[in-house]
Formats: C-alpha cells, structure tokens, sequence
C-alpha cells in the first residue's frame, strides 16, 4: 500500500497543506488495461503525483486534465484508446480502452471532508464505499450494500450507467511468524504486492529490528500476537518456523478466523504431522484444507528469494480466485 496504493491518503495531506489536488480514478475499461477498475492517482497543484491509473503515457494526460481541473474545482471524465494508434499514442497497448474520472478536492466534486472520513476509514481498516454520479454531482460515502463488490474487492459502474462505486477494503495484511531467512526476502514483496506485513517472533535474535529495519515487529509468543494484530478476511498468515510450538498456536487461532490465505513451512511429511495435530485438537477436514502446506506454489524454487515468490503467487492466488 506504502508505495502504489495511497493516492487519498497523499491528495488529502496535499489538500490539508493548501497546495490544491485531485484524485484519479479509473472508473471503467475495455480490452488490454494494465490497471483495474478502482486504481488511483493523485495530482498536486504543483504536479506532483503519487500513484497510477495506466502505467504509461495516460498519466501526463490525465495530469495536465487534472492540473486544470484544480485550477477551475469542476471534476472531468476521461477517455482514452478507442483505436489501437490512439492507445498507443497515450500508453495503452493492444487498443486497450480506458475511462478515468478526475475529481479536484473540493466543494463541487469530492469535498476535503469526504476525503477526510475516507482517509479515516482505511487507517481504521473499515470496509467503505465512495459514491458519485459520472454525469457530475458530490460524491459521498456509504457503509451499507454492495456486498458483492466488498467480497470480489471490485469498483465499477452500477447497472443504471452513472453510479460509480469505488470499494475502498482494508488494506492486505500480513502476518509472518517466524523471522528467517524467508520471511527477510518475503516482506519487502509483500509490500510492493500492496500488503502491510508484522513479524512475529518470540526469539529476540531472530526477531531484531535489525534484520527487519522499519518493519512492525512483534517478540510476543505467536497466539498472544496473532490475537493482538486480529486475523480478518483481508489478512494472510504466512507460518515460517518449522517449529510446532510457535506455528501450532498461531495456526489454531487462524483455522478459526476469517483470514483468506494460510500457510505452513515444510515437507509433505512435515504437514502431514501438522494435519494429525489439527485433528487432534478438534478440527474439522474441511477447516485443515485450509492449510496451504507444504507454503507456496510449486515452481521448483531454490533459495529464500524463490520461496518468497512462490508463497507471495499462491498468496495472490487465492485472494483473486479463491482457494
């Protein structure tokens, strides 16, 4: 989230400080788009930008629209593509075609307070729903409905062809227990994947800001960090220890949360150890299969760094497509 995916937070501190900004948003597309639907770029009246809604040439449309928009506090929407030299010509490659709606913070588009409880909502991690009329209008936010965009993490166009609804989830956590040699080469991934990772280590050697420097470390036993952080449905739980008295707490506690991904370090033989432990405590077959053991895909990885990879693709997986 840090790097791709705080263009509100950045266009709010922007508007704050009085320097003027603007949020864009991707509000439809068709064809080859190398952003989906709900991407973001804010715009600072300077023409600092933080964010992207094409990851090409879009962009410095987009901003000089944006630096306008500003300047006279009316929103606009924006098409680009159409042709396959159209789309070349501003970045979208394979005559991708995309809508992008470009909101000034202000009274007449997206008011600095709205943008205020939204900001507020996603450090609170609260699920919430920005709402506003295409043909021009105030957008405001909703907590209720639309709980099939909240579950698929999908904004879009409603049926009646103006309503655009932005799903603002909270952001994708991470929770690694066990500070090694994985978990170095994982979280810096994860983070550029958009997730907020804590590491968790009851051993102070492993577990050192200095192995980690900046990150959220916890030297707490696993169980009693695990309920500390809160195991939710945008969280995945990532269990590196290869050690049944640090993994087994924290993986008991997560077979009864709502988390999306969990995952253990091991061998088949080493899972399957792990799977008559479960049992014996009392779960079910189907709560076990949740367990993605031995962790990540199977792409004949060798070395911490592979590893990594491969657990961040199965991470990915399963949000996106399900188990």
């Amino acid at each position: 989230m840090e790097i791709f995916e705080n263009a509100p937070e950045r266009a709010y501190a922007w508007a704050q400080a009085g320097r003027g900004a603007a949020l864009a948003t991707v509000v439809e597309t068709w064809g080859s788009a190398p952003r989906r639907v709900g991407a973001q770029l804010a715009i600072a009246a300077d023409g600092e930008m933080q964010g992207s809604v094409s990851g090409g040439c879009v962009e410095g449309a987009v901003v000089v629209e944006a630096l306008e928009a500003i300047e006279d506090g009316t929103p606009r929407l924006l098409e680009y593509g159409v042709s396959d030299g159209d789309a070349f010509a501003v970045g979208l490659a394979c005559g991708g075609k995309i809508r992008v709606l470009v909101e000034p913070v202000g009274a007449k588009a997206m008011p600095f307070d709205v943008l205020g409880d939204l900001v507020r909502a996603r450090a609170a991690r609260q699920p919430v729903a920005y709402q506003v009329p295409l043909s021009g209008g105030v957008g405001r936010l909703v907590t209720g409905g639309y709980a099939d965009r909240f579950r698929m993490d999908r904004s879009g166009v409603e049926a009646d062809g103006d309503t655009f609804v932005a799903i603002h989830n909270p952001p994708l956590r991470l929770v690694i227990v066990g500070a090694v040699h994985i978990a170095q080469a994982l979280v810096p991934m994860a983070k550029i994947a958009g997730y907020d990772p804590a590491i968790v280590d009851p051993r102070e050697a492993f577990g050192a800001a200095s192995r980690f420097p900046g990150e959220t470390l916890l030297n707490d036993w696993p169980d009693e960090a695990v309920a500390k952080l809160g195991l939710d449905g945008r969280t995945a739980l990532v269990l590196l220890t290869h050690d049944p008295k640090l993994d087994d707490p924290a993986l008991e506690l997560a077979l009864r949360s709502g988390c999306f991904y969990i995952g253990a370090l091991g061998s088949t033989r080493t899972h399957a150890k792990r799977v008559a432990r479960m049992q014996e405590a009392g779960f079910s077959e189907a709560e076990i299969a949740r367990i993605h053991g031995p962790v990540g895909l199977d792409i004949g990885a060798a070395g911490p760094s592979e590893i990594a990879v491969s657990i961040l693709a199965e991470m990915t997986g399963v949000l996106r497509k399900g188990a």
